[in-house]
């Protein structure tokens, strides 16, 4: 009813249009003008009762002014020489009409094409905006959540592994759309709002498609940026018509993903406050728990910056549940290399549990993403299916980048960067209580010259918690390439090559005194607050809560805890000499030299551990 109506206003606009032009146009006609004959003309020329006289410019009319004032039309012969003798000795003011002015159907025609141009393109773009289909110029103000009356995903519970707690968290709420009475039976309340947490790539979007194949309800799918644009009100009246939608078609799902973009903390910032943005956020706020109840709408956001998010916005009424969806454990690494395998052609070599125990913090998005990188390796090599050749190739692609096989190493540079890694994975082999050596390589990937990897253990990772031994361990592990270099080559020729290593050494002994409480002489206090700034959503600064003197004292016990990594390391080094080039060797001559092959050569050699710091 509507769309005929707004077409029915359009036509009417165009006739009115249409009959204004016609009306201009034809009461523009120039007036009627009496006509005289050539000899006439002549004869009251003779008889001085003509005074002035305008020529056509191609001499064919002429309009003459008689002694009443009237105009009076003269039709002039082809060719007459003495017309103007003629009117020159009669004392005839003499004239030539313009160009322009002798043609009065060219000059209307020409002065009203491009207005009526104009009319008609502006009709057929107001009628394109209004019925065009996927067209936006007159409903800024209209939702553009993405709607699915129906379970048209693909996507089930069953494709999402790895997260089993937060998929029970969800599946409760889909169970609560379906069967809503054994809930309410005892006083049970459906959950307005679920608030997926995690780091990106962990399946937070890919858990909201399996509600929505599983959930059989109405689906509303819409992103944070989505409501805010450049026009003054329009994500308010955007939420308003998202939430008008969602009750016209209850009980329903919505889902907002990356909610950070519309609800970071109000009046934040080094400028003050976005007001859009606030708006949007305050038309939220009311909508999800405001004096109207939104009975049988359930709201799923998703973001990776929870930080950041306004409080009032994670109160219990809007978002009730909080659902971590972490980077999964070996086992749930396990459950999505078996979900990502489905369709890939695996050889029989492959084994998906060593994938998943050398794949320690890999979330579900770079598991897809590494056996997509092996599918592609095995098609570039003509093979018709899957090794653990290329599964370990696409690990080592997707942690440290490409290999440059093209680049060129002199023996000098290929023994530099071969003693520097077999420092590294020595100290690491070597030390008590750290992680054991997986790999290592002297051939370029990315930025680096060379790479040792470790395999992290899945206790110490999941937990987040090191001790002070795995931390002093750390460092000399990271010293271990520049002072395989100072021993080898001597102090003057070290290079830039650890100059990553020693930035991480540095923050890890900052961290052990100003974060950790792990300094003898400071002892356990923290020091230096994190002063996050909400506008650009990251900690940009440390608050400084302590003296000079404490500052001295701080930078004193970093340098303690560096130097004794780096004279443990060293230790080491220099009692294991013979291991050391005897492992350098052997990567200059392998190029790569894996943990089994590592083990072996130190199980052959007299080698003596590091004592504990």
């Amino acid at each position: 009813m509507n769309k005929r109506w707004r077409n029915a206003g359009l036509y009417a606009l165009l006739a009115i249009v249409v009959i204004a032009l016609a009306t201009a146009f034809f009461d523009s006609k120039p007036p009627s003008r009496e006509t005289w004959k050539y000899s006439q003309f002549i004869q009251e020329v003779e008889g001085k009762k003509v005074e002035k006289v305008r020529i056509s410019a191609d001499r064919t009319r002429a309009i003459v002014k008689a002694q009443d004032g009237s105009d009076v039309l003269v039709n002039l012969p082809p060719s007459d020489p003495d017309l103007i003798n003629i009117l020159t000795r009669n004392n005839v003011d003499i004239s030539v009409l313009p160009q322009s002015d002798e043609s009065f159907w060219l000059r209307a025609l020409s002065s009203l094409f491009f207005p009526v141009l104009l009319l008609v393109g502006l009709f057929f773009l107001l009628r394109r905006a209004q019925s065009g289909p996927g067209s936006q110029a007159m409903n800024f103000g209209k939702s553009k959540a993405r709607v699915q009356m129906e379970p048209q995903t693909q996507v089930t519970f069953g494709d999402v592994a790895g997260i089993d707690q937060a998929k029970l968290e969800l599946a409760e709420v889909v169970d609560f759309l379906k069967n809503a009475d054994r809930f309410t039976a005892v006083g049970a309340k459906i959950p307005k709002g679920v608030l997926l947490v995690g780091p990106p790539g962990t399946g937070k979007t890919l858990l909201a498609k399996a509600v929505a194949g599983e959930a059989g309800v109405p689906f509303f799918s819409i992103s944070g940026s989505e409501f805010v644009e450049m026009f003054v009100g329009v994500g308010a009246s955007r939420v308003r018509d998202l939430f008008e939608q969602a009750k016209q078609n209850a009980p329903c799902i919505v889902f907002i993903d990356e909610i950070d973009a519309v609800g970071r903390q109000r009046g934040a910032g080094l400028g003050g406050g976005n007001d859009e943005r606030e708006q949007t956020l305050n038309q939220l706020l009311t909508e999800m728990d405001g004096f109207e109840g939104n009975t049988g709408i359930i709201i799923i956001a998703a973001t990776n910056r929870p930080d950041v998010l306004d409080s009032a916005l994670l109160r219990p009424g809007r978002f009730d549940r909080q659902v971590v969806v972490d980077r999964p454990d070996y086992a749930g690494r396990l459950e999505i290399l078996r979900v990502h395998a489905r369709g890939k052609t695996l050889g029989q070599d492959v084994d998906v549990e060593r994938i998943a125990r050398r794949t320690p913090g890999f979330t579900g998005a770079d598991l897809s993403n590494l056996l997509n990188e092996a599918a592609i390796l095995a098609a570039r090599r003509n093979l018709t299916e899957i090794s653990m050749d290329e599964v370990n190739d696409a690990i080592d692609r997707v942690l440290a980048g490409p290999e440059k096989k093209d680049r060129v190493m002199s023996e000098r540079r290929k023994a530099l960067v071969a003693y520097h890694e077999a420092g590294h994975a020595l100290v690491g082999a070597l030390m008590p209580d750290y992680d054991p050596v997986q790999k290592i390589s002297i051939i370029p990937r990315g930025r680096a010259g060379g790479l040792t990897w470790f395999t992290p253990n899945e206790d110490r990772m999941d937990a987040g918690l090191f001790s002070r031994s795995y931390l002093q361990n750390q460092m000399a592990v990271a010293l271990g390439g520049r002072i395989s270099e100072e021993i080898i080559f001597g102090e003057e020729e070290v290079t830039t090559g650890a100059s990553n290593d020693l930035q991480q050494v540095a923050r890890v002994a900052r961290q052990m005194v100003t974060r950790f409480g792990m300094s003898d002489r400071l002892g356990p206090v923290a020091l230096g607050r994190q002063q996050g700034n909400m506008f650009l959503g990251r900690d940009i600064a440390a608050e400084r809560d302590f003296s000079e003197e404490t500052a001295a004292a701080i930078d004193d016990e970093v340098h303690e805890l560096v130097d004794q990594a780096y004279h443990r390391a060293k230790a080491v080094l220099i009692n294991n000499r013979h291991v050391l080039d005897r492992l350098a060797q052997l990567l200059i001559e392998k190029e790569t030299v894996d943990a089994e092959e590592l083990q072996e050569l130190l199980a052959t050699s007299d080698v003596r551990m590091a004592a504990f710091a």
